[in-house]
This record gives C-alpha cells, structure tokens and sequence, in this order.
C-alpha cells in the first residue's frame, strides 16, 4: 500500500492566496469591462452629433429628401424627427441635438448606474468567497 501525502499548511496558505488573488482578479477584470463599456454613449453621442451635421447639409441641398434617406440607418432614432421634412430645417436640428443628447445623457447615467453595481456586488461576493475558503483553510 503506497503511503499519501498530505498537504502541508505551506500549501494550503498558498493554495488560499492563489484563490484570493483570483477572486480580486476577477474583480479586475469587471473593471476592465466597464472601461469598454462606459464610453459607448459618448461615442454614440459623437457619431450622431457628425451624422446631424450631415443632416443639416442635406436638408438645405437640392434633394433634401435622398440626403435624408441616405442617412436614415445613421440616424436611428433621431430620424423620426425629419419625417415629415421640417419647415425651419436649422430649428429641427438643432432641436434634435438637444434630445439627442438627453437621451444619450440619460443612457449614459444608467450604464454608469449598472457598472457601479456589477463592481460593487462582484467586489463583495469576491471577498466574502475568499474569506470563506481561508476560513476553511484554517480549520
């Protein structure tokens, strides 16, 4: 009969450190995540505000309707209000850049929101798990 070996009490702490790093490892990866995520709004923000500009050029050339079509996708949901085309294309425009941006504020406000929670509640199961296998390492 070939004789086991048990772990010494070296190993375990090591074996609980490696674990606890990882725990906050993963706390730092989510991190990571929500600096991809937070500045998708702003970046939205951007690509509307160059596609509104756009808009206000095609608006006043010859074919203010195929300059509109042309950009629809683009638009998203800023395209409903060039439908039907406006009298005072200056004023829908710029009407349309301040909803825009409160709509994109407001976005931004709830992924700010919802990254603060995932960090915090991450944070928190990450520290009670590694608190609760060093407990167990000890007994």
């Amino acid at each position: 009969m070939s004789e086991v070996s048990t772990p010494t009490k070296a190993a375990n702490a090591y074996t609980a450190m490696g674990f606890l790093a990882m725990c906050f490892a993963v706390v730092g990866l989510v991190g990571l995540f929500a600096l991809f995520a937070a500045p998708l709004p702003l970046q939205r923000a951007i690509a509307r505000e160059q596609t509104l500009d756009e808009v206000l050029i095609a608006l006043h050339s010859s074919q203010p309707q195929a300059g509109l079509v042309a950009l629809k996708d683009r638009l998203d949901d800023s395209a409903a209000a060039f439908t039907p085309l406006p009298a005072n294309v200056d004023e829908a425009v710029a009407h349309e850049r301040v909803a825009m941006r409160a709509r994109l504020q407001a976005e931004s406000n709830a992924v700010s929101s919802r990254m603060q929670l995932m960090i915090a509640v991450v944070t928190a199961m990450a520290a009670v798990f590694g608190a609760a296998i060093i407990g167990f390492g000890r007994r």
